[in-house]
């Protein structure tokens, strides 16, 4: 029996993963599972999954309803009458759900509906972490490390060796000696680390639904890199004319009014990458956001340059997103393409609204660096 509701279960999950990847475009457009993350998982609404309900067979000639009757015979007490107005529960509601998924599982299915390749990481793994690896049973250790089978297994044993076990009144107690409890080991295994360093214009041309656009696919690039690095680090840095390094909370929900110089965000990624992540140990993403306003051609020049001497040598990639706005002039996009035509490191993302967010993580993700 439990084998078969463990096949059940899994046929049914197998069911309602092929939903979500049905509807993946819908999530990533719509934003909608951000605010139903938790720690390890997500809660999707899973909409028109039709549950399992009994039905009488229309070909049948007999059976409830059907038979000798006429109008105005009693049914049972006759206390239940057919209801004749327009009011609640005239039509069948739709079947829906909410499932927790993993940042895995999440992962794996926009990794197969966008076909992104697995990354290939680069440089030496040297980094390394301690792990604890169980590797056995000890008869002592912390209660809060105590195997519980192994412990009324270990009591079963001796009550039916000494006969205290009685099969009419099965009652087994361990005893002090009885008690095992995990053991393990600690172990330092190679880890492959990575960081992610958000970017993001925050002028006064940069409005809510741009900012929101940024967080949506910040939160897909986020789901992906983390199922590819064991350690992944996220930095976070906003500019208009100067640039300063803030938390999540402040990067998506900050705004100024000054004017843009991203010179001063590529300056100070630069120095955040050149004293905290030496490029033989991680593996590192710059990730840029903007409406392609800057302050000059002095000063995309100047960002040239530092991508040319600080950036594009230590990074997998430099990824820059052009959000559009009523307010931007959308040139930075087409001097970075002009100025890197052939690079295959510096990838470019043109994001008019919500539903090109889905194309857009394609262009940054689709080239498994």
């Amino acid at each position: 029996m439990g084998l078969k509701i463990n096949a059940d279960h899994a046929r049914f999950r197998k069911i309602v993963r092929g939903r979500i990847k049905e509807n993946l475009k819908k999530y990533i457009s719509k934003g909608e599972l951000i605010g139903r993350q938790g720690k390890e998982t997500v809660s999707i609404p899973v909409p028109h999954i039709e549950l399992p309900h009994f039905q009488f067979d229309h070909r049948s000639t007999g059976g409830v309803g059907q038979g000798e009757g006429g109008d105005g015979d009693t049914l049972a007490d006759g206390s239940v009458q057919p209801s004749t107005g327009q009011g609640v529960g005239q039509h069948e509601g739709q079947h829906g759900i909410e499932v927790d998924v993993s940042f895995d599982e999440l992962a794996d299915m926009l990794g197969e509906v966008l076909e992104l390749p697995n990354i290939e990481p680069k440089g030496s793994e040297r980094v390394t972490s301690p792990r604890a690896r169980y590797t056995g049973v000890h008869s002592s250790g912390p209660e809060s490390l105590r195997h519980l089978k192994r412990t009324y297994k270990r009591a079963l044993q001796r009550q039916v060796s000494t006969g205290e076990y009685l099969a009419d009144n099965p009652v087994i107690v361990p005893t002090r000696e009885d008690r095992r409890y995990r053991s393990w080991k600690v172990r330092s295994e190679p880890e492959t680390n990575a960081v992610i360093l958000y970017m993001m214009d925050v002028s006064g041309s940069m409005g809510d639904e741009q900012k929101e656009i940024v967080r949506i696919e910040s939160f897909w690039i986020d789901t992906w890199l983390q199922k590819q690095y064991k350690g992944l680090e996220t930095r976070y840095i906003i500019h208009d004319a100067m640039a300063k390094e803030v938390d999540r909370e402040t990067f998506f929900h900050t705004r100024e009014s000054g004017g843009t110089m991203i010179s001063s965000a590529y300056r100070l990624c630069a120095d955040v990458i050149d004293a905290e992540y030496p490029a033989s140990d991680y593996n590192i993403y710059p990730f840029h956001f903007s409406d392609g306003d800057n302050w000059s051609a002095d000063d995309t020049r100047l960002c040239l340059e530092i991508m040319n001497e600080r950036l594009l040598p230590v990074c997998n990639m430099f990824c820059y997103g052009q959000v559009e706005s009523p307010y931007g002039s959308g040139q930075f996009i087409k001097d970075l393409k002009e100025a890197f035509v052939g690079n295959d490191k510096v990838l470019t993302s043109e994001i008019p609204h919500k539903d090109a967010i889905y194309r857009s993580i394609q262009d940054f993700l689709g080239h498994g660096r």
